[in-house]
Parts: structure tokens; C-alpha cells; sequence
């Protein structure tokens, strides 16, 4: 009897003593955003087609791709850039500025 209250003691002790140390402690980290270009500048919209974006944006300064599966291109324009999946327009980003 002796033997398993000491074991008994034993165990919740330790247990106890891992409780304390799992506490978790955290610091938290504001980072500010980044100060975005233009934001009257116009970029194009979700959807549209490569030839609509040559002809109203004109052609871009660089072209980077197509890669990936679906192939992905990139358009660099003064200001922005363009992704294109296909022949179709998925994001417009603006440079920071």
C-alpha cells in the first residue's frame, strides 16, 4: 500500500509540475503595412481578356511566362502587374510606392 501511494505521489507531482510548464507565452508583433501606390490607378479587372488589356493598358514594359499547369503570365506594367491564367486577367497588383 505504501508503495502505490508513493508511486501515486510520485505521478501527480510530475504531472503537476508538467502543467506548469506548457504554459505558452506570446509577444505580439505589430508590423505596419506597407505604404500602396497610386490609388487612383487604373488596373484591369478580373476576367478580361490578354488582347482588351494590350488594348487599352498598350503593351506591357515585360512578359514573364507562361508557367505552371495552369500556365500563369505575368504582364509588368509602369506601376502594376498583371496575371493572367490562360488568356483571361486573375489579379491586377499595384507596386508599392
Amino acid at each position: 500500500m505504501k508503495t502505490i501511494t508513493a508511486a501515486v505521489c510520485a505521478l501527480s507531482l510530475s504531472f503537476g509540475m508538467g502543467i506548469g510548464l506548457n504554459t505558452a507565452k506570446a509577444e505580439e508583433v505589430k508590423v505596419p503595412v506597407a505604404k500602396q501606390g497610386q490609388k487612383n490607378i487604373q488596373v484591369p479587372k478580373r476576367g478580361v481578356s490578354k488582347a482588351y488589356v494590350e488594348q487599352k493598358f498598350g503593351t506591357p514594359s515585360n512578359v514573364e511566362g507562361p508557367v505552371g499547369d495552369p500556365p500563369i503570365t505575368k504582364w509588368v506594367y509602369n506601376g502594376y502587374t498583371v496575371y493572367f491564367e490562360y488568356d483571361h486577367v486573375i489579379h491586377s497588383v499595384v507596386h508599392h510606392g
